[in-house]
């Protein structure tokens, strides 16, 4: 019971601070130079894995590192679902 009061105040919290216009989680290291290249590789039918293998991280404190294949996922993800809200966006 305990476990699921604070579960709900965590919720109302981040609810609270999105509100507020506050982001939740870290910095993003995406961007659109790394969106098109993995699009680039992705036509080239490579495998997630592949593709984060095969980009770099270009700012923040991850800088020089490869992105993880769920970031690599979620990013085309992403991607896609805007290009089928809005064809005429590709």
């Amino acid at each position: 019971m305990e476990r699921e009061y604070i579960r709900d105040r965590t919720l109302e919290g981040h609810e609270s601070a999105r509100k507020r216009g506050k982001t939740i989680g870290g910095a993003g290291v995406t961007d659109d130079h790394m969106l098109s290249m993995a699009l680039h590789l992705r036509e080239q039918e490579m495998g997630l894995r592949d593709i984060a293998a095969q980009l770099a991280i270009t700012t923040g404190k991850k800088k020089g590192q490869h992105p993880s294949p769920a970031t690599i996922m979620r990013m085309l993800r992403e991607h896609d679902e805007a290009a089928a809200r809005d064809p005429s966006s590709t």
